[in-house]
């Protein structure tokens, strides 16, 4: 495993994991620290460039770039800040990409609700959380009151 720390508050890491069947997926990591308007639009930057080095489609890089956006603002907005992690996928020979978006704020007091289309603690539409779970093909939420809240979304080319 290699790693290097850019000045953008990012980290690159490089690694291999044990994949199905045998296979091994190929992951290179990507940590963006959330604390400012700006860093959501270099989370923005570095989504589409990941998607872009993925192969995947127009269609499928603007979801996945939608989805990235959606949560990082809420990690900003509502957790007081985070971290979205970028891990590119390769398995079996297929690409992916999964975003991991944690901060450490109050935590989603009610999950089921807040991934409920119109569900707003804010000005917002309350698309978000349900929206970004729409846009991906894999989608874990884990919260708790008064600890946080980590979003684990995945999204592979093609499907």
């Amino acid at each position: 495993m290699s790693s290097a720390r850019n000045t953008d508050h990012t980290v690159a890491v490089a690694t291999t994991v044990p994949g199905a069947a045998g296979r091994d997926a190929m992951t290179e990591r990507m940590v963006h620290h959330v604390r400012t308007e700006e860093d959501l639009l270099t989370v923005r930057h570095a989504v589409r460039a990941a998607t872009l080095r993925a192969g995947f489609s127009i269609v499928d890089q603007t979801r996945v770039v939608t989805a990235a956006s959606e949560l990082a603002r809420n990690a900003y907005i509502h957790g007081g800040g985070g971290s979205v992690t970028i891990d590119q996928l390769t398995l079996g020979g297929k690409a992916g990409l999964r975003l991991t978006v944690k901060d450490d704020g109050p935590g989603i007091l009610d999950a089921d609700a807040a991934l409920a289309d119109g569900f707003t603690t804010g000005a917002g539409l309350g698309h978000g959380l349900g929206g970004a779970r729409r846009l991906m093909n894999d989608f874990e939420l884990h919260t708790v009151p008064g600890q946080g809240t980590t979003v684990i979304a995945t999204r592979w080319a093609g499907r």
